[in-house]
């Protein structure tokens, strides 16, 4: 075994789904930073072909509305060689659950799993028929722990990862592997809510171990493990990569403990 080609993609061809901005762009960024050739995907062209520009090389960029089936079976024939796949696209509706409207349910659910089912169920026989690949998903703490105002986005990201566990035990005897990662808190277009609320921002950053939120790009380095060789033995797994959110019980530190 040569370790130091664990990390190395060699050309293999990768698409990222999202990479218009925040996880999705530096997750792009950081596998083409190790050799693969990305595919940027995003339903906004133009930060599509940002990425793609900001990668260089071989990095192209496509357009692509996972909420499209069509669309979605289209780029799984044209991309039926790629060696990986991230999808980091959601979206979330912040409301208990007796305000919420059917229409809100069904823009979350619809995105968040209805997307992500739709994805695995195209790519998954392309890479099965191919020898194999790695498909990451992005799931959320919020599939674990909850508070009052998410219910339909933790119902989606705890649907995700049964989901992908439920997809790495089909297409596994094919070299198909399925895995999620589980962010805490990133700051991202999607949490700007709650960054414009200091008393809230700073709430959620005394959550973690760590004591502060994340950066898009500290999610880089889990999906490139997941993408890569080094992760050939892994399937069916949540990545948790949230500072520590979900490994302790709040912030208050006992008197002589």
């Amino acid at each position: 075994m040569d370790y130091t080609r664990l990390f190395q993609f060699d050309g293999d061809r990768v698409l990222v789904i999202g990479a218009g901005s925040g996880i999705g762009r530096e997750a792009a960024l950081a596998l083409g930073a190790h050799g693969a050739t990305v595919i940027c995907a995003d339903r906004d062209s133009t930060t599509a072909e940002e990425t793609a520009a900001m990668i260089g090389g071989s990095a192209t960029s496509t357009v692509l509305d996972v909420l499209d089936p069509d669309a979605v079976r289209a780029a799984a024939d044209e991309y039926s060689d790629i060696a990986a796949l991230v999808f980091t696209a959601a979206t979330n509706v912040r409301k208990r659950i007796a305000d919420y409207s059917m229409e809100e349910f069904d823009r979350v659910v619809n995105l968040n799993l209805r997307g992500s089912f739709s994805l695995i169920q195209a790519f998954a026989p392309k890479m099965a028929a191919n020898g194999g690949g790695s498909i990451i998903g992005f799931a959320s703490i919020r599939a674990f722990t909850v508070e009052p105002g998410q219910g339909a986005y933790a119902a989606t990201k705890a649907g995700l990862v049964q989901l992908a566990r439920t997809a790495a035990a089909e297409f596994g005897p094919a070299n198909v592997r399925v895995n999620v990662i589980a962010p805490g808190v990133v700051e991202t277009p999607l949490t700007a809510q709650i960054k414009n609320s200091p008393e809230w921002y700073n709430a959620y950053a005394q959550k973690g171990a760590l004591g502060r939120w994340s950066k898009p790009e500290e999610l880089a380095g889990a999906v490139v493990y997941l993408a890569s060789k080094a992760s050939s033995y892994v399937t069916g797994s949540v990545l948790m990569v949230d500072g520590g959110w979900t490994a302790i019980d709040g912030r208050f530190d006992p008197p002589n403990a």
